[in-house]
């Protein structure tokens, strides 16, 4: 009997029915995204509000992500793949919580540190000791918690000598590298990260790539989008390819990320 190719969508529904249900982290059922873009020029906010409340403002809809169907392991290390716009950083938003899906649902299990907007989150007015406790309660762990990981996390992030300077006085990169530290260091039990890796000068990079596979050693799930393949490959044992908001194919990582190189190669 000849094989049937499975569609992206059968073949998440396969994989869907395939996990035992107390395995699963992170269940991505049927989500799609829809923003209203709006095809008016107006000049300033002022003006966009009067229009909104005089229903002149026209929208175009645009679909950043349909029919996104997927099931993550614990302890599994996943990537999305694509280029750009092709609706990564929205499907990762979105199953932080940031975006609410337009259809469907996403079920997180465990605790989550959302490595996305690396730096966000902070008051630049505070020292780096001050946001270190904020951003602690913002991930539901108590000071006294915070306090035992303290040192950990300014040792990690290099930052012993600017613990009581106020953030505006950062870099961005002391600030990256901040924010990797505290998100890295609270003991979540996944990690969803879009291009955190780029932090830091190379040193640093190693030293956050070795702090990832030590997470993934421990057990913890692993969320990441890069479009740097060699990176997709040594931290991710599966990948997703999305295309224009839908899932093109998946499979292993370095199955994906060759299928996704040759398309250029094809388009030539």
């Amino acid at each position: 009997m000849p094989e049937i190719a499975l569609t992206p969508h059968d073949a998440a529904e396969v994989q869907r029915r395939s996990i035992p249900d107390d395995e699963i982290c992170i269940e991505v059922n049927n989500v799609s995204v829809m923003f209203n873009l709006s095809k008016n020029r107006e000049d300033g906010l002022k003006e966009y509000v009067i229009n909104l409340m005089k229903g002149k403002v026209n929208f175009d809809e645009f679909w950043a992500l349909r029919n996104i169907d997927f099931k993550v392991r614990k302890g599994d290390s996943l990537a999305l793949i694509g280029l750009n716009g092709s609706g990564k950083s929205t499907l990762l938003k979105t199953i932080a919580g940031i975006i609410k899906p337009t259809r469907g649902s996403v079920t997180v299990r465990g605790t989550v540190a959302p490595l996305i907007e690396i730096s966000g989150g902070f008051d630049r007015s505070l020292s780096a000791r001050e946001n270190i406790f904020l951003a602690g309660a913002m991930y539901g762990h108590t000071s006294k918690y915070m306090k035992q990981r303290f040192d950990e996390i300014i040792e990690f992030a290099e930052l012993k000598k600017f613990v009581d300077v106020p953030l505006k006085n950062y870099s961005s990169g002391m600030v990256s590298r901040l924010g990797f530290a505290i998100a890295t260091c609270v003991n979540a039990d996944i990690i969803m990260a879009d291009e955190v890796l780029s932090v830091g000068d190379a040193k640093f990079r190693k030293k956050c790539e070795e702090r990832i596979q030590q997470m993934l050693s421990g057990g913890t799930t692993i969320l990441f989008v890069s479009h740097n393949a060699a990176q997709v490959q040594k931290l991710c044992k599966k990948a997703i390819w999305l295309e224009k908001g839908v899932i093109k194919d998946s499979g292993t990582s370095a199955e994906m990320c060759k299928k996704y190189a040759e398309s250029f190669k094809s388009k030539k």
